[in-house]
Formats: structure tokens, C-alpha cells, sequence
């Protein structure tokens, strides 16, 4: 039974009812003195503790998507499937489509009106990373006369834990910018949706580790590569952006501040600064003094040169713990570079909060990337 599903949650919940009562129907029998009465009274609190708990978790983890499966939970990592192209799957030997479905939309089920939802597998050029990940090609990609037409494309990378269908729902990204094209708002863009991390069970943050997982070479150099001789992309760093929360938003103001070949605007909504250094990433420098400095955004951009790029920061007056960093960030962004803000009057780091920065934010990438 799937870690995420509606049944497993409903037995759960049940069970736990059952229990309840359960348990009231039989605590008078088991107040009698003894050691036996006495155990049995405190499996029953135990049983009821750990029904209750999973209940809770399930319950969360079906909102916020944090696990997809029981191998995520125990943090086994899973092989990456080696399903061969379609004759006419996009892009060479670095992109490999595992299948396709229809976007929630209005003429979803058809792609010239409601676009198009590809899973995919990039194999990073010097990185050697596998990601999965999902785009999302927009209906003027399909539409006749677009044949050869070029569109801008926007990474957007989930926090951590994470997954990447957390961004077709509860994060709403492809309907997202499919309402704002037919609003005229921003041009049509492709999405390509993913966790911020090359090893889904370690939170690497687009860091290059020495010894280990290249996750900042893939991010900053081999996904932008592989997706333009996949799909109708341009390969200038002005038909690209990168756009994340929490960890993401981290690894997206990164890989634009020190890889402005590839990526014109970064944003990060309630994005961290810094790496964190935990049980989840592991050690991430191995004892590297300057690449650890360089992975502090805010000594990179006191100490090493600004590019071109141009960066969003998203946070709150209240309910947010990076207020004051962001003010830092936004103090320390140069000339070439360029930097904007949204803050809100409360908020908080959740899906709550982020759901209603992304149109702003994708409005203003549309602003500044374009197709060739």
C-alpha cells in the first residue's frame, strides 16, 4: 500500500478510532492492582500514541508530499530507472522520457490547449548525475507555425525533503504560468520541475562535494546543456531562470549568483543564505575553507565578482526567520547585478506563503528572459 494513499490513511485514522474506544471500554477492567493490569495499561497508552502519531504523519505527508514512498522514508536510495527513449522522445543519450501525462488545465487531455507534462531523466555531461525530473511545455509549444519557434525555460527546484510533484500540486507552477500567458503577463514558458539535490536522500544544496555528488556542475552547467538539445530552448543565459523555496531558493540564488553563463535571474522565496549542515547533507566540504566561504551567498557577494544576473527575494515581516538576511542580500547585490523584493506583511515557511508569491514572482522572470 502506497505511503501517500487515501486508504492507507483512512485505515490508519479508523484504527485508531477503534482503538480509542477500545481503550475506554476496557480501562476499568485494567485498573486493578498488579504488575499485569499495569502493563497492560501501558501498552494501551503506547498503541494509542503510536496510531495517533502515524495519523498525524500520513495526514502531513499527504499535504506537503515530504515522502513518496516507503523507501524515501527510510532513506533508502532508490536506482534510477533506465527506460529507453520513444521514437519521438525529445533530446539525446543526456535526456531520457519515462512518460508523459496531461497538465490540470483547462483542454488539458489535448497539448495544443492545456500543454503538455513530461517525466524525464537528465544525465548530467560532467557531473555524471541522474535527476528526475518533470517539464512542462506549454500549448503554443504544439500549435502549428511554432514548429521552430524557441521558448525561455525557468528551473524550479522544491525544498528538502521535497518532491517534485509538490510543484504541479500544491504549488501550482505549470497552471501558474499557463494563466498568466493567456493573460498576456508573461510569454509562454517551459518549467522544468525538480528537487534541489542530485542524490534524493542527501540534501546536497547545489554544492559540488568533494569525493561525492557534483550537484552544483549539474545544476549550474549540465541541466541547462542537456534541456536545450532536448527541447526547443535557446542556450544564452537570457532564456534561462532558476526559481526555488526554502533549500531550493538557496540553491536557485546560488547557481545564478556564481553561474551567470547559464542563468539570467535567480529567485528565492524564504530561501536560506547559507548552506546547513546537518545530518541530511552530511559533510559537504571535506575540510574545503574557500568553498565553504563561496557557498555563504553573502561573502560571495562582498568578496567575489557580480555578474549580470538579476535576483528576486521573496520573505515576510512576520513568521519568518530570514527577514534580516534578505535585507543583507538585497544591501550587497552590485552593479551588473541587479536585485528586487517582495515582502509580505505576515507569512510563514509553508506552501501558504509561497502560493501566493509565485505569479508575482513568475511575472517578473517573464520580464527578463526571453526565447532566442
Amino acid at each position: 500500500m502506497s505511503l501517500t494513499s487515501s486508504t492507507l490513511l483512512t485505515v490508519v485514522v479508523l484504527a485508531t478510532v477503534l482503538a480509542f474506544a477500545a481503550a475506554v471500554w476496557l480501562w476499568p477492567r485494567l485498573g486493578r492492582r498488579g504488575g499485569r493490569p499495569a502493563l497492560c495499561r501501558i501498552g494501551v497508552v503506547l498503541v494509542l500514541q503510536v496510531l495517533l502519531l502515524s495519523s498525524v504523519g500520513l495526514a502531513a505527508n499527504r499535504t506537503f508530499l515530504l515522502y513518496g514512498s516507503w523507501a524515501d522514508l527510510a532513506g533508502k536510495e532508490r536506482p534510477m530507472p533506465t527506460v529507453g527513449r520513444d521514437a519521438d522522445a525529445p533530446g539525446g543519450s543526456a535526456v531520457r522520457l519515462l512518460g508523459r501525462q496531461p497538465t490540470q488545465m483547462r483542454g488539458g487531455g489535448t497539448p495544443h490547449l492545456g500543454g503538455e507534462i513530461e517525466k524525464i531523466t537528465v544525465q548530467g555531461e560532467r557531473s555524471k548525475a541522474v535527476v528526475q525530473a518533470y517539464v512542462y511545455l506549454p500549448p503554443e509549444y504544439f500549435q502549428k507555425g511554432n514548429e521552430n519557434r524557441k521558448f525561455p525555460a525557468t528551473v524550479v527546484l522544491t525544498g528538502f525533503p521535497g518532491m517534485a510533484e509538490n510543484l504541479l500540486k500544491p504549488l501550482p507552477y505549470p497552471k501558474t504560468v499557463w494563466t498568466l500567458a493567456k493573460q498576456k503577463k508573461m510569454p509562454p514558458m517551459i518549467l522544468v520541475m525538480m528537487q534541489p539535490s542530485v542524490v534524493p536522500t542527501r540534501n546536497t544544496q547545489c554544492i559540488d562535494v568533494p569525493g561525492g555528488p557534483q550537484s552544483e556542475t549539474f545544476f549550474g552547467t549540465d541541466l541547462p546543456k542537456a534541456l536545450s538539445g532536448a527541447y526547443r530552448v535557446g542556450t544564452s543565459p537570457s532564456n534561462w531562470a532558476v526559481i526555488g523555496d526554502s533549500t531550493g531558493g538557496y540553491c536557485a540564488l546560488k547557481v545564478a549568483l556564481q553561474h551567470p553563463e547559464s542563468y539570467a535571474a535567480g529567485v528565492g522565496l524564504s530561501a536560506d543564505y547559507k548552506p546547513e549542515i546537518d545530518a541530511d547533507s552530511g559533510d559537504l566540504f571535506h575540510g574545503n575553507a574557500a568553498e565553504e566561504k563561496r557557498s555563504d551567498l553573502l561573502w560571495s557577494l562582498d568578496h567575489l565578482p557580480q555578474g549580470k544576473s538579476s535576483f528576486l527575494v521573496a520573505t515576510s515581516l512576520q513568521g519568518e526567520g530570514n527577514y534580516k538576511a534578505t535585507q543583507k542580500f538585497i544591501e550587497k547585490v552590485k552593479a551588473p547585478a541587479h536585485v528586487s523584493s517582495i515582502t509580505l506583511d505576515h507569512g510563514g515557511h509553508n506552501f501558504n506563503t509561497w502560493k501566493r508569491e509565485i505569479p508575482p514572482a513568475m511575472e517578473w522572470i517573464g520580464a527578463r528572459i526571453g526565447a532566442e
